[in-house]
């Protein structure tokens, strides 16, 4: 029986701490990719994480029987992960972290939609539509060659960078929906997290090893990133996310996470200094009024 709410006080507090985090993930793995590449970062930060989730599931004494059940779903769930980093990676090294942060957080875009046509309790109601086309509007209008301000250098590299992002987005979309809408739904959170951070690093790591990507340098910022990605990145809030999904409804969980990208165009300015804060001040006019509007009509 499905027993999932909309979002109350509780919730809007936590999904604003995990945007801010995860719009310092973009921030984190961009500043660091000249010594460590992006896809093996990501690798890495999930090998770690999923040794933690280990540790917390043996403190817990957990039975892995649900696991087992829903290993199909699982292995999709987890490539679905491991795409959306992959492309994530790719992405970081054409563009910026402000662009991929909006690019990549079309994914709520992709759950809003899917969830709608496949589960009745998911469907938005008008009002929330409208904020998910504004969001979307916004996000047309940064992608847009054309809504760069005049004078903006334009880089193929650089779109090929958004495509690569928007993608990601898309995979993150369908790994909700099949975490959503399958056996992994019935799976306790720290299993459905396990499956998805294996699967992150082995394929990563595989990823890395054929694009030559395994050297690093392991400087002091890159040490601490991994860190910070690996316990609060990929292990706390991924923890928390999936504790959130068994709660309340995806759909407005998705909406609510349209403010990454918005803190994600605040933050990246402050580690370079160039011109994101120009190219996409028309974006966040957009952003900013459709994460309100979607807010309020959650509740």
């Amino acid at each position: 029986m499905e027993t999932r709410k909309a979002m109350d006080g509780q919730a809007v507090v936590v999904m604003t701490l995990l945007c801010l985090v995860w719009s310092l993930q973009q921030v984190g793995i961009k500043a660091v990719a000249h010594d460590m590449a992006p896809v093996l970062q990501i690798a890495l930060r999930s090998g770690l994480a999923a040794m933690l989730v280990i540790l917390l599931m043996l403190a817990r004494r957990e039975n892995l029987g649900p696991a087992r059940a829903a290993w199909r779903p699982g292995l999709l769930a987890g490539s679905l992960f491991a795409l959306e980093y992959l492309l994530l990676g790719a992405g970081l090294q054409y563009t910026s972290a402000a662009h991929a942060v909006v690019f990549l957080y079309t994914g709520p875009l992709f759950v809003a939609l899917g969830l709608h046509f496949r589960l009745a309790s998911e469907r938005l109601a008008p009002p929330q539509w409208a904020g998910v086309a504004l969001a979307f509007t916004g996000i047309v209008v940064a992608f847009v060659p054309g809504a760069a301000p005049a004078g903006a250098p334009a880089d193929p590299r650089g779109l090929l960078g958004d495509l690569l992002c928007l993608a990601a987005g898309a995979a993150w979309g369908a790994t909700t929906l099949v975490v959503r809408c399958s056996r992994l739904a019935q799976v306790p959170v720290t299993q459905v997290v396990l499956y998805q951070l294996t699967a992150g690093c082995v394929l990563l790591l595989g990823a890395a090893a054929m694009l030559g990507q395994l050297a690093f340098a392991a400087t002091p910022l890159v040490i601490g990133n991994l860190v910070f990605q690996s316990l609060v990145v990929s292990f706390a809030s991924l923890l928390a996310w999936f504790h959130l999904l068994r709660r309340y409804l995806a759909s407005r969980l998705g909406i609510f996470s349209f403010l990454t990208p918005l803190f994600g165009v605040l933050l990246a300015p402050c580690c370079w200094t160039n011109t994101y804060r120009r190219l996409f001040s028309s974006a966040r006019r957009w952003c900013w009024p459709a994460s309100c509007w979607s807010v309020q009509a959650v509740r």
